[in-house]
């Protein structure tokens, strides 16, 4: 155990040095990104990214593999709106809503909302599709057609042959990943997301990061300031994950798990609590039965031949993540068991964009898995999930389900492997045609025998994310307390992590994502931050937005869908 610790730690100093240094050893400026990075010009946006003509775009071109700068390169698209009042412009402000697998290209729209007004006085607003997301080299794992069938069952205690089903499931996609991405899946990572950001940073001329993130983003935005300390000017960490390394990412799901229940819960009081306009129960063990009641209901005729309990469980679980859902279910809840399933089916239907989600849930698996080990033997997945859904049935097993395919993910020695025989018919190809074959194949032998070495001296972790004091500039933390999606104790441990940062707590609340939403203490502390750099304190704490009501206005429904919009969290 000592031995895999040590290594863990080393693993951590090569992660650093990749990050930092450049091929063939030579000393690299601590200030420059990690690979050489041109200007991005902007223009037009393309029509497929459905942007108006306020918003510009521009691509950036970064190493597919960071140790091999020279090799295959990728483009990410990027966006922008220039700040609204120059003469106040402090630089750029880059947002990532989290994931893995989620795009800010809208991110510039959001200066039109209110509470984002003044903020986009001071700052272009950037935002960009990470690696594999849309169309910045884009990963999938399966045809979007069978990713999006429905409807599909949700069992909170699944049986043994639901089970095997589910792993026969995931054993075929974690295969799919490989055959569609084949030598490149090793490099969707948390990372490889890092050092894109840093060569964004470069590329937009900012000598020092503005960054903004949301949920994932927290992550690898935290793995960024372990990375490039000296390249941060100001960071806002808006619902943070627990980035400890052994919490990486097996840990952080069975947490996420107890906390969805604890979530589940507020909801059901809260429904209670207005048993009047709802009549689905005067107490949580009655609303649970009412819901119980659809689920069933469900399983044998499904609504509109397309919404299955699985459906179901994905539309309620939003209750989890912002309580401006809250009064929309219920109600969507209560007209179904009364015979209209209008509202139901329009909450509950699948996507139409089969592919986005597709790419979406593709880019979150191969980021998640590559990041840390996974167990590998369905056994302990049964056993730790079997014993936690005792007391958190309401999302354990759904998230076994997204999770599993890391239990059967390629390993970086297979990758390798495949990169080999992708060089070795590239080669044949071009030394049919005369050209100049030998430099593929050599640079992906070195990088197999590389690859070999590293799985023999033993598996590495996830970085270990910390710096030492006076490194990085005060960043803030953003949490709310009864987070589902990102259990506040990462935040806590976060902070212990980055000294000098400032925690913000958004006490006995639970929604995900609270930078300039409905908390106006939370938005005081936050553009305090973003427009004058100031921090308050180490703590700081803010009473919770108001509780939300029956029949409340259309307006705040769709404020919830902008706030799900901004945070994309697993």
């Amino acid at each position: 155990m000592r031995a895999l610790a040590l290594y863990g730690a080393l693993g951590s100093l090569v992660l650093t040095g990749l990050a930092t240094a450049p091929a063939g050893g030579a000393v690299r400026d601590p200030s420059a990104p990690p690979a050489p990075v041109h200007p991005l010009t902007f223009g037009r946006c393309a029509a497929v990214e459905h942007l108006p003509s306020s918003i510009e775009c521009g691509t950036l071109t970064v190493p597919l593999d960071y140790a091999r700068p020279n090799g295959k390169k990728i483009k990410l698209t990027v966006s922008r709106a220039r700040a609204a009042a120059p003469g106040e412009r402090q630089g750029a402000l880059v947002f990532n809503p989290g994931g893995p697998g989620a795009s800010s290209l809208q991110f510039p729209l959001y200066g039109m909302l209110p509470t984002w007004r003044r903020t986009a006085r001071a700052y272009d607003f950037v935002g960009y599709a990470p690696r594999g997301v849309g169309h910045s080299a884009p990963l999938s794992c399966e045809d979007p057609k069978d990713f999006a069938k429905a409807p599909t069952d949700s069992p909170r205690y699944p049986s043994e042959s639901f089970k095997r089903k589910k792993v026969a499931e995931a054993k075929a996609y974690a295969h799919g990943c490989a055959q569609r991405a084949g030598a490149d899946l090793p490099f969707y990572n948390s990372v490889n997301n890092a050092r894109d950001l840093d060569m964004l940073r470069a590329a937009l001329g900012e000598k020092k990061l503005t960054f903004m993130g949301a949920s994932y983003g927290t992550y690898f935005g935290a793995v960024y300031a372990t990375l490039f300390p000296g390249h941060v000017r100001r960071m806002v960490f808006d619902s943070v994950v627990n980035p400890a390394p052994q919490q990486i990412w097996y840990r952080n799901n069975l947490d996420q798990s107890v906390a969805f229940e604890r979530r589940w819960h507020d909801w059901l009081n809260w429904v209670a609590k207005h048993d009047a306009t709802y009549h689905l129960g005067a107490d949580q063990e009655a609303v649970q039965r009412s819901y119980d009641t659809v689920v069933r209901r469900l399983r044998r005729e499904p609504a509109n031949g397309r919404i299955g309990p699985g459906q179901l469980q994905a539309a309620f679980l939003k209750t989890g993540y912002n309580d401006a859902f809250w009064p929309m279910r219920a109600e969507a809840l209560s007209k179904y068991l009364r015979g209209d399933a209008q509202l139901l089916l329009a909450q509950a239907l699948p996507s139409p964009d089969a592919a986005g989600e597709e790419n979406a849930n593709a880019v979150y698996t191969a980021v998640e898995c590559n990041d840390a080990a996974w167990p590998r033997d369905w056994r302990v997945w049964d056993r730790d999930n079997t014993s936690l859904a005792r007391t958190a049935p309401f999302e354990t097993w759904d998230n076994v389900w997204m999770n599993l395919p890391c239990a059967f993910w390629p390993n970086h020695r297979q990758s390798a492997a495949a990169d080999v025989e992708e060089a070795i018919r590239g080669t044949a190809h071009r030394a049919a045609r005369g050209a100049p074959a030998a430099g593929a194949l050599a640079d992906a032998s070195r990088h197999a025998a590389a690859t070999a070495l590293d799985s023999a001296l033993g598996p590495r972790g996830p970085l270990d994310v910390r710096t030492e004091p006076g490194a990085l500039p005060p960043v803030l933390l953003l949490a709310a307390e009864r987070d589902a999606a990102t259990p506040y104790p990462g935040a806590l441990e976060l902070q212990r992590r980055l000294p000098g940062s400032s925690l913000v707590t958004e006490r006995n609340a639970g929604t995900h994502g609270i930078a300039l939403g409905d908390n106006a203490c939370v938005n005081t502390h936050v553009e305090a931050y973003l427009l004058r750099g100031k921090v308050p304190g180490h703590r700081a704490y803010c009473a919770p937005r108001a509780e939300p009501v029956p029949g409340q206005p259309i307006q705040r429904a769709k404020q919830a869908l902008v706030q799900q919009m901004k945070v994309k969290g697993r």
